[in-house]
């Protein structure tokens, strides 16, 4: 059913694709994958020393005299699942579904960031019957947990004026400018005690069902963070009796918002009878907080067993301290792009077992300053209790040039063909356009894609209607490209 879909071309590309597994930084199938299309269809296909993999097609009769373009999008996507789901991302392909007038995925996300825009790419590469100027694809890899295909790619293989990046998730918009982001993880070797079984009660406390999403687009949207929640929970117990935390895993990847986290306690059986109706409590006053934001939501406890050691009191302490301290979703709102979100942090990933208490957070900001100052606070709130903290994969964001001339083509081209203006933006995602902005100086770079829904989390889903719209846009697009 997904085959027959139009444009029909672009969605056999994706389909197609969507049968390779192509995991961040495990890349190495859907590369081959690549090289294998370009060469079947007789171009010039490179792969760089990071296996980024570019391919050239000339230009058609009568466009040989306009300028090259670069088309680029990224190879990997973000592996995501409901707890529920039984699933292997690396050996099998994405089960598409088609509910209405979305393409969405069976339990996990879909791979339309940024899959749709390489099988756009795929079918223009593909086409003998679409006009373009000559074409540079740029297919970077491990977009998602790094920008190291952007960040390490060999400039001597580009040599177009302008760039078309094809990720973003809003069709009447034209991204001209994204933040930048950096990670800070956190590692600290705690106390460990045994416990008294006759006199200790364990308790089980796990929550699930919620929205998630992606940490830059989505965090504005006040979203529940499962490893905040669970520590507002942890750290209320802690105000009523002696706790002791066993376990701890929350989240998955570094740029989605955590949608399940688990933890299990230590509590003395003395205090257990007062416990039931504390957690009731708590439960019920985040549950009328995020009512109207995350109606799925589900917090369970039950008591369980343990086997083997837990936090001391104090390390108990101090970790979940750590955890309610730090700061998690917008820290600053621009004050110059209205409805633009500056700067952000996300809690993206605890994990407390066996002595061991790790962390990875993203911050994100469009200006480097507030960047470093809400990296910085991460920094000194884990720093406090003493965690080694490494801050890394930092990447600069984009500065919107609002003279840019392909923005103009593409803003007369909307007018035209859609009696509206567009929506001309900078976003709060991580976009490759900012590091390929300091590999190629003076490129025309903007930013566009279909509506995107859910991105990095299993609800993740592509408007069908919308996909046609943003081809027929990008078809005319390239029909505009001015003179060299």
């Amino acid at each position: 059913m997904i085959r027959n879909l139009e444009p029909k071309a672009l969605w056999n590309h994706f389909a197609d694709l969507n049968e390779v597994p192509r995991p961040s930084k495990k890349e190495e199938r859907v590369v081959e994958f690549m090289m294998n299309f370009g060469k079947s269809l007789g171009l010039e296909t490179i792969k760089d020393s990071i296996d980024n993999v570019i391919i050239k097609k000339p230009a058609t009769p009568g466009m040989e005299n306009r300028k090259t373009v670069v088309l680029q999008s990224h190879l990997d996507m973000v592996h995501q699942k409901n707890g529920d789901k039984v699933f292997d991302f690396d050996n099998q392909g994405i089960e598409m579904l088609i509910e209405g007038d979305w393409v969405t995925a069976n339990g996990t996300t879909l791979g339309a960031d940024n899959g749709i825009g390489v099988a756009t790419i795929m079918a223009l590469l593909a086409s003998d019957s679409i006009p373009h100027p000559a074409l540079e694809a740029l297919f970077t890899i491990d977009e998602e947990t790094g920008m190291t295909g952007a960040i390490h790619v060999d400039s001597k293989n580009i040599s177009g004026s302008i760039l078309l990046n094809l990720d973003t998730e809003d069709d009447d918009e034209l991204s001209i400018g994204c933040a930048g982001g950096i990670d800070t993880n956190t590692t600290y070797s705690y106390d460990q005690e045994s416990f008294d079984e006759e006199n200790t009660t364990i308790l089980s406390v796990s929550i699930r069902g919620l929205l998630g999403g992606h940490s830059g687009m989505d965090i504005h949207r006040g979203r529940g963070n499962a490893n905040k929640l669970m520590t507002r929970i942890i750290r209320h117990l802690l105000d009523n009796q002696s706790v002791r935390l066993a376990s701890f895993d929350g989240g998955s990847l570094r740029n989605a918002i955590p949608r399940e986290a688990k933890a299990t306690v230590a509590i003395s059986s003395k205090d257990f009878s007062n416990i039931e109706n504390q957690v009731n409590q708590i439960i019920e006053e985040i549950k009328i907080e995020f009512k109207s934001i995350e109606p799925a939501l589900v917090i369970e406890f039950t008591e369980s067993d343990f086997d083997g050691k837990v936090a001391t009191e104090k390390e108990t302490i101090k970790i979940i301290n750590s955890l309610f301290s730090v700061v998690n979703g917008v820290y600053r709102m621009s004050p110059d792009i209205e409805g633009l979100v500056e700067a952000s942090s996300s809690l993206a990933r605890v994990i407390v077992n066996q002595g061991q208490y790790t962390t990875q957070s993203l911050q994100r900001s469009s200006v480097e300053s507030s960047k470093k100052d809400v990296a910085n606070m991460v920094k000194a709130a884990f720093e406090s209790i003493g965690c080694e903290v490494v801050q890394g994969g930092d990447y600069p964001g984009w500065s919107p040039n609002a003279d840019s001339p392909i923005l103009s083509i593409m803003k007369e081209l909307y007018i035209k063909r859609y009696n509206e203006e567009p929506k001309i933006k900078a976003c709060h995602a991580g976009l490759e356009c900012g590091i390929l902005g300091k590999h190629f100086p003076g490129m025309d770079m903007i930013s566009f894609g279909p509506n995107i829904r859910a991105a990095h989390s299993p609800d993740e889903k592509v408007q069908i209607s919308s996909v046609q719209k943003y081809w027929d846009y990008l078809l005319e697009t390239l029909k505009q490209i001015p003179l060299n």
